[in-house]
């Protein structure tokens, strides 16, 4: 995943909204949205290149535990460990857990070198968590709001003047930058817009060089990667999620899969309701 939006408590009738995309290789295994057998209650796509008895996932809501995850890679050119943990299974630990967010964002940054570079997101609906394990920083609650995150070290959160910011001093990455501003306008004009989302996930605009990150890719790639949408031969955004959670408890969440070139392949949608937290 590397793009992820999120509408925290932010309209008076959606307690989380979320907008994501997913990039990897086009050859890695891969299963769309589906309820899992295997976990009873889990609905999320699934990862068949983790390591593990179990798939992992990179975005997943529990039904039953009323439990939502998200997880991105840190991009860099020295985040290639073999021998680490799989974050996909650092998801399923939450998911089919029974920690609340707080505990487990800060269980998880007591071991910060068992995975490659991660940025996380964990809500019981009750609070959202973020934690990533090169930021530097410690766990951090998300307020509400709007936030966004991808493949750099730090998540960002709107302020009410408009400005994008994070807890350290690395700068936002532009499709952060202009995700986040595009969640707050869909969420504001018509919250419940399922197409609007997946619009704007779908934006190819790319970012100007000097606002391009240097994460080992050279500037060929940092370009190719710049976009909310990437689409290329060999890797680019495989997914793109809609996860709608209402205060009354409704939910719908949809995904979109693509193969190579950005070519639609086709769109899954489920819908159903959880018992809130007050």
């Amino acid at each position: 995943m590397c793009l992820v939006l999120l509408g925290w408590r932010a309209h008076p009738e959606y307690r989380l909204i979320v907008a994501a995309n997913r990039d990897e290789f086009y050859t890695r295994p891969t299963e769309s949205l589906r309820w899992w057998d295997e976990v009873p209650g889990l609905l999320a796509g699934r990862d068949r290149g983790a390591a593990g008895p179990l798939p992992g996932t990179w975005l997943g809501m529990d039904r039953d535990s009323h439990r939502f995850a998200a997880v991105t890679n840190v991009r860099g050119p020295n985040e290639r460990r073999p021998d680490a943990r799989s974050r996909g299974a650092l998801m399923m630990d939450f998911l089919s857990g029974d920690a609340d967010s707080e505990k487990f964002a800060r269980a998880v940054a007591s071991a910060p070198d068992e995975y490659n570079g991660f940025n996380l997101v964990v809500s019981d609906l009750n609070t959202l968590w973020w934690q990533g394990n090169r930021s530097g920083l410690g766990p951090k609650e998300l307020t509400p709001g709007f936030h966004g995150l991808s493949n750099g070290a730090l998540a960002a959160s709107l302020t009410p003047e408009n400005d994008l910011l994070t807890a350290g001093v690395a700068p936002v990455w532009p499709k952060v930058r202009s995700g986040v501003r595009g969640l707050r306008e869909v969420v504001t004009a018509n919250p419940g817009d399922t197409e609007a989302y997946l619009t704007l996930l779908a934006d190819r605009t790319r970012a100007a060089d000097d606002e391009l990150p240097d994460t080992g890719l050279g500037l060929r790639g940092e370009r190719i990667n710049s976009s909310r949408f990437i689409a290329s031969p060999l890797h680019g955004t495989r997914c793109s999620t809609v996860l709608l959670v209402r205060e009354d408890g409704g939910f719908e969440m949809t995904e979109r899969s693509y193969g190579r070139f950005g070519r639609r392949v086709g769109t899954a949608s489920f819908r159903g309701r959880l018992e809130l937290p007050a």
